[in-house]
């Protein structure tokens, strides 16, 4: 972060107090302002209404309504916040359901304070974040086909439904996959998507494809203005459902590259 930006502005949500004031005091010491917090997705989606911030912390379990239904709320009604989901878990089975939804990432809850805000700062660039244990998890998971069903092949979304827990109850996952239509998108727009796919960063895919890093840039952000994507993340979700990466290709993982 340069001197003249401003601090990031986080919302943490989490149904465990102990949790959000850790969090708060970890991201304030480290010059990140944390304007609220909220015990469920309920008090998440009003807080994100009220406070503007650049980027929400969301469990993905909470009473009332639980984080993959208040993530959907916070992206449709606020689309340049971006949503990072916490879990307990490495195994969760909602990382495919969050990603479809606009999330930028995931973190577990052992993460450590120096990747906790570097993961913020990251993420509020338009960045995507992904711990690379889960990354091959999502890939597995395209790779048998569970994405199909939704995460797990469970619980199928109700259109306009909505989706509430009480404390302790597991969320549901039945967000529909990321169609777009992809004829908007030249050969070489495609060339680009297919890669990002396949995890290259923007230098990767300049020396790949024997372009400038600039021309890099300039097809991603094309790419991601014609197809409404939010970020790199939710591009790798559609590379796999429109076919332009096959499983088994080579995944890599979503974290920026330096």
């Amino acid at each position: 972060m340069t001197p003249a930006e401003p601090a990031p502005r986080v919302v943490v949500a989490d149904d465990q107090e102990l949790v959000r004031t850790g969090f708060r005091l970890i991201l304030t010491a480290r010059g990140i302002d944390v304007v609220g917090e909220a015990a469920d997705g309920a008090e998440a989606v009003a807080a994100v209404r009220g406070l503007r911030p650049d980027v929400v912390l969301m469990d993905i379990r909470m009473p009332v309504m639980d984080g993959l239904e208040a993530a959907r709320r916070v992206l449709a009604q606020a689309p340049d916040c971006r949503v990072i989901m916490l879990t307990t878990f490495d195994l969760d089975r909602y990382v495919y359901a969050a990603l479809a939804a606009g999330a930028s990432g995931f973190l577990l809850k052992d993460v450590t304070p120096e990747h906790l805000a570097s993961a913020v700062r990251l993420v509020r660039t338009g960045d995507a974040l992904l711990a690379p244990s889960i990354t091959r998890r999502l890939v597995e998971r395209f790779a048998g086909g569970e994405h199909r069903n939704g995460a797990g092949g469970e619980h199928r979304n109700r259109a306009g439904g909505e989706h509430r827990t009480s404390a302790g109850a597991e969320p549901q996952p039945g967000t529909p996959a990321v169609h777009r239509d992809l004829a908007a998108l030249t050969q070489r727009e495609r060339e680009v998507l297919t890669l990002i796919g396949r995890g290259l960063s923007n230098s990767e895919l300049a020396r790949t494809l024997t372009l400038s890093e600039a021309t890099v840039k300039t097809h991603v952000a094309r790419i991601f203005a014609k197809l409404a994507l939010r970020d790199r993340a939710q591009a790798v979700v559609l590379a796999y459902e429109t076919g332009l990466v096959s499983p088994g290709g080579s995944a890599g993982t979503l974290q920026k590259r330096r």
